[in-house]
This record gives structure tokens, C-alpha cells and sequence, in this order.
């Protein structure tokens, strides 16, 4: 078993708490967020953010100090639109929203562990494995649902002189790279898990 003594100072416990209680609060918000999207998604009409280009914005072309000023993406509100795109958006939606779940429940679990003194129990390796994967997968799949959705609602909208993209797919590293991170967090508590096991063994 792992000792439980040097329990941390109040200070210490007050601070841990309160992360603890952050990263449930987090987890809510972006419960409550995906679950205010689908409402959306599934509502009418169906605001959906296209992507376009070679649109200038006229107002500013000739304003003094401007180089050049273009739209990048348009607000088109749908009347109606096939199920499986706004499950494609939904899912868009969905998956950060339960990376964020995962990451601020493991977060939540090593606070408790912190507190309890027990941060190298063998539950706490995939507990962050699953987050971290979790980051990765959301963080590439989500961004490509929501370019196949939008590359399908193009394909509902009047011919529009290649105004919009047919296909766009924007991948965010950011992520990627903390998911990275976190399995490196997990290599290092799997090292003082084994650490503290053989410590304990030569007591």
C-alpha cells in the first residue's frame, strides 16, 4: 500500500481543491455547451459556417491603411438539411466537447489522488492514457467531420461561381501537441509508480 503519511498542508489540499473542483466545472460547461449545439444543429433553420474564398470586402478595399480585407467564411442559415450533415456537425461539435469531459475528469482524479497522497496508483496511467488519446482523436477527427459536413451542405446550396470551398479541411495541432504532452505525463507516473513499488519493496 501507499503511505499516507505526509499528508499535505492546508494550503496545499485548499489549492488542489479547488483544481479539482475548476476541472468539474469545466467538464459541466462543456457538457452544457455540446448539448446547447445539438439543439441548434438539430432546430431550424441550420446556421452553418462555410468556408469561402476570393471574397473581398468592398467596404475597406479603398480605405487608407488597408492592404486588402476579405471574408473567409460565411453564416448560411439552412431551412432544411440532410440528417447525416448535422450528425457530421454534430459530431464535430461532440468530440471536443468529450475530450474536454475526459481531460478535466482525469484532472479531477489526480487533484483527489494528490490530496490523498496516492498520485502513483494504478488506476492514474490509464486514466491519463484515455485523455491523452482522447486530445488526439478529437483534435483530427473532429475538424474533418465538420469538413465533410460543410463540403455536403455546399453541395445543397444554388450554384455559387466556386465562392465557397468544396472541400476544407483545417486540422489544429494544438491538441494534438497536449495529447502528446499528457502521454509523456503518463510515461513519467508509470516510472514513479514502478519507482515507489520498489521502494516499498526493500522496506
Amino acid at each position: 500500500m501507499n503511505s499516507r503519511s505526509g499528508r499535505p498542508s492546508m494550503l496545499e489540499a485548499v489549492t488542489l481543491g479547488l483544481v479539482a473542483t475548476g476541472a468539474v466545472s469545466i467538464a459541466i460547461a462543456a457538457l452544457t455547451g455540446a448539448i446547447r449545439a445539438g439543439f441548434e444543429i438539430f432546430g431550424s433553420p441550420v446556421p452553418v459556417a462555410l468556408p469561402v474564398h476570393d471574397a473581398e470586402m468592398g467596404s475597406l478595399t479603398d480605405a487608407a491603411g488597408v492592404a486588402s480585407a476579405s471574408y473567409t467564411q460565411s453564416l448560411v442559415s439552412f431551412e432544411t438539411l440532410d440528417a447525416g450533415i448535422r450528425w457530421l456537425l454534430l459530431g464535430e461539435q461532440a468530440l471536443p466537447a468529450l475530450a474536454t469531459i475526459i481531460v478535466c475528469m482525469s484532472l479531477w482524479w489526480l487533484g483527489l489522488s494528490l490530496i490523498r497522497q496516492r498520485a502513483f496508483r494504478k488506476s492514474m496511467a490509464p486514466v491519463l492514457g484515455t485523455a491523452a488519446i482522447a486530445l488526439v482523436v478529437a483534435g483530427m477527427i473532429g475538424p474533418l467531420l465538420g469538413a465533410f459536413a460543410r463540403a455536403e451542405a455546399v453541395q445543397q446550396l444554388p450554384a455559387s461561381d466556386g465562392e465557397f470551398y468544396a472541400f476544407l479541411y483545417e486540422l489544429d495541432p494544438s491538441p494534438i501537441g497536449w495529447g502528446i504532452a499528457l502521454a509523456l505525463v503518463v510515461s513519467a507516473f508509470e516510472v514513479g509508480r514502478r519507482l515507489q513499488r520498489e521502494t516499498e519493496g526493500l522496506v
